[in-house]
Order: structure tokens, then sequence, then C-alpha cells
């Protein structure tokens, strides 16, 4: 994945207002991110640790969205795994609940899906992030298809927000 610039990631949300996006909180550590490694931007705010943010890129341009946890303060006990990325975790997979785009996000409707909870998923399957003891399931496929994957599931569910 390339760099973003700051400007870039507020442009691309496409379920919140141009107000709400230059409200967010964006990284301040753009430059420190490990971009080669990364199929997405991912973060939490940490000033509200329930609010997380996506940003993937597209033919077209970055596509970002705006998520809520219900469990941001609650860390799972038993073993899960992310279907974004395929990785189980004991205690590190949330629901992240995003507004849809356009009038339908503004009459309250919504789409979710489990995720990892540090949002990491590049991470985890290149195997520079450790999920612990069986968090990454020996696979037949190569990396490459791994990767296109998680890419394919992350805009699955992008793709509901937007619908």
């Amino acid at each position: 994945m390339k760099p973003l610039t700051e400007q870039e990631i507020r442009t691309a949300f496409v379920n919140c207002t141009k107000g709400e996006a230059k409200r967010l909180s964006v990284p301040r550590d753009l430059a420190d991110r490990p971009w080669d490694d990364l199929d997405f931007l991912g973060w939490r705010d940490p000033q509200a640790p329930d609010r997380a943010y996506l940003v993937l890129p597209t033919g077209e341009g970055p596509v970002a969205i705006q998520l809520r946890s219900s469990d941001a303060g609650s860390w799972q006990t038993r073993r899960s795994m992310c279907p974004i990325c395929l990785t189980v975790h004991t205690g590190g997979v949330s629901l992240l609940v995003a507004p849809r785009s356009g009038k339908a996000g503004q009459q309250g409707n919504s789409v979710g899906t489990y995720m990892c909870s540090d949002l990491a998923c590049s991470l985890y399957v290149r195997g520079k992030k450790d999920a612990g003891m069986g968090g990454r399931l020996r696979e037949s496929l190569p990396l490459e298809q791994q990767i296109e994957r998680t890419v394919g599931n992350l805009a699955a569910f992008i793709a509901k927000v937007t619908a």
C-alpha cells in the first residue's frame, strides 16, 4: 500500500459527513507505519476506543469507513477467528459496526463484521505480528493468495457499507 496523507484519508470517508471526517482522530504516526506490509490502514481513536477507522486503497482511490465497537473495553476470553484474515485470537476479535453510506446511514442503518481488535490483519497474514499459539492456521495457499483473500473479504464488507 502506498503511504497516505492526512488529507487523502479525510477525503476518503464514505459513511460520515465532511465535518465528522474533519474532526476525527487521524494517526499521528503515518510516516512510521509499515506501508509495504499493509493492505489497508486501520486504527482506533485513542480518545474514544469504541471508534475505529479503515482505509482501503482501490482502483478509484482510497475508500475509508468509520466504525464503532460495542466491546472496546471488554476483551473476549474465548478463542475467535477473524473472518477478514482468518487469524485465531484469544480475546482479540471485536464486532465492528459501520453506518451505511448515504440516506440508509442517515436513517440509522448499519452493517457489522467481526475483525481483529487491533485492525492488524495485514501484519498477521504476513507473519509480522504474532497472534499467539495457534493464531495462524497452516494453509496451503501461497502468501499472495492469502493477502488477496484478506483484501477481498474487507472489500466485500466495505461494499455492504456503501450499497
